[in-house]
């Protein structure tokens, strides 16, 4: 079958042919519908060998972390598992019995470090296998495995900051999304369908904020300078901001959220552009004010957001590709002419 794969340290993946994976007794292979495409997979391609190999990674690997599709081999000693099922895989790796773990905080469990997809072969292919089925494998009942895929991280990640800010939100709250991309568009749907408040996204590309708004955002406003807190004003009047998710990261945005939330405000950092909170005191953050970063999410976001979708509460989005395409998929990517999540279809 062909895959597509980082073959050596700091070299451009490759599209190449391998043997197709054959399940052993504990073990279950997935044909694959589509797998979603993400910007960290080109990080990767960065990775010095000595770094790679001091988390676990071994070379060559298939990329692709977001996956969905039918079970189509069993190992003879795995239960609860039918040839045919349309399944999503987790997209982050845990073992299941270290304390973050038994706390259902999966995104810190050490074996994440390591996974389907970086580091270990994911699903740019036709089939990947699962080695830990009772903890990866995730129903999808009547959704779409060509499309389900970036549910697995795209919107699992937003569910997992869109629910650490949920406390924060009342019926006369607002929240603002930063970055209308591939997760802002989830962290929108998210706050909509989870939350009482009014939403208002920003953005400096026109046609995310046109999509914002038919989203069902209450407002949609221009970049991130002193012409975007004007008119945030303008809309709040004297109402609070409780809560920001900024999907980008870099110093402005980071300045421009901490900035407009008002006391007892909680700012969640999930966009990874590098920015800094330079300024923790005034005029920086508000009293009472909660900061949190994270990567990845929980098993508990990965089937909420799932369950979400089911309900038609929330819409995926995709421009698909196949699989001979997938590097003008990715270069779609980085130039930002998507107008879906980016997913391969072998």
């Amino acid at each position: 079958m062909a895959a597509y794969r980082l073959v050596s340290w700091q070299q451009p993946p490759e599209l190449v042919e391998v043997p197709v994976p054959e399940p052993d007794a504990e073990q279950v292979r997935v044909r694959v519908a589509g797998c979603g495409l993400c910007h960290s997979d080109g990080s990767m391609t960065a990775m010095p060998g000595e770094a790679g190999e001091a988390i676990g990674w071994r070379v060559p690997f298939t990329l692709g972390h977001e996956t969905a599709g039918w079970v189509d081999a069993v190992g003879r000693d795995v239960s609860g598992v039918r040839v045919g099922d349309p399944v999503a895989l987790a997209s982050p790796s845990s073992c299941g019995a270290c304390r973050w773990c038994r706390r259902g905080q999966e995104n810190a469990c050490r074996a994440g470090l390591a996974g389907r997809g970086y580091g270990r072969d994911g699903g740019l292919a036709a089939h990947v296998l699962v080695e830990d089925p009772a903890r990866s494998l995730l129903p999808l009942g009547p959704l779409d495995p060509a499309s389900a895929g970036p549910l697995t991280d795209a919107g699992a990640t937003s569910h997992h900051a869109v629910a650490r800010v949920l406390p924060h939100l009342d019926a006369d709250s607002t929240a603002v999304v930063v970055g209308v991309g591939g997760l802002g568009t989830f962290a929108l749907q998210l706050l909509l369908a989870l939350s009482p408040a009014r939403v208002v996204a920003v953005d400096p590309v026109a046609s995310r904020r046109e999509l914002a708004l038919a989203l069902g955002a209450h407002h949609a406003l221009d970049g991130v300078d002193a012409d975007t807190r004007r008119h945030l004003a303008a809309i709040m009047g004297t109402d609070p901001v409780d809560a920001v998710i900024d999907l980008v990261g870099t110093d402005h945005t980071i300045a421009f959220g901490t900035r407009a939330l008002a006391p007892g405000g909680a700012f969640a950092l999930v966009g990874a552009a590098g920015g800094t909170l330079a300024r923790p005191w005034f005029p920086g953050l508000p009293r009472d004010g909660e900061v949190f970063t994270f990567q990845g999410s929980d098993l508990a976001d990965a089937r909420a957001v799932l369950a979400l979708a089911a309900e038609g509460r929330i819409h995926v989005d995709v421009d698909p590709f196949p699989l001979d395409r997938v590097a003008d998929a990715y270069a779609a990517l980085e130039a930002g002419t998507l107008t879906g999540r980016a997913v391969v279809r072998p």
